[in-house]
């Protein structure tokens, strides 16, 4: 299958690869795109986001149409994930920075 577009490979997407390896050699679960959303709360559109820039596991094709992802990169991803920030970024707003100063409103 070809690609759409050089996927762009940054160092923390081969981090995320590298967490993810199989660890077992037995049958690995396939989830579909209804199993992830009903695991992680996003929707498909970030969810394709998140993909595309390398924060979330990448997408096996099976079949021209039919996408699936790795349970076990699903719960790799999940343990990685850095805890609540309030940094950082939400909405059109970025909170202010400890050293920097709050911009008047």
């Amino acid at each position: 299958m070809t690609a759409i577009g050089p996927r762009k490979t940054t160092a923390d997407t081969k981090k995320l690869r590298d967490v993810m390896l199989p660890t077992t050699s037995g049958p690995r679960r396939m989830m579909s795109e209804a199993e992830v959303r009903a695991v992680v709360p996003v929707s498909r559109s970030t969810l394709w986001r998140m993909e595309r820039e390398g924060k979330f596991p990448p997408a096996t094709y099976i079949s021209a149409n039919r996408r699936v992802w790795f349970e076990d990169q699903i719960i790799a991803w999940q343990n990685q994930i850095d805890g609540f920030s309030p940094y950082r970024r939400r909405g059109n707003r970025r909170r202010a920075q400890p050293d920097q100063p709050v911009a008047p409103s």
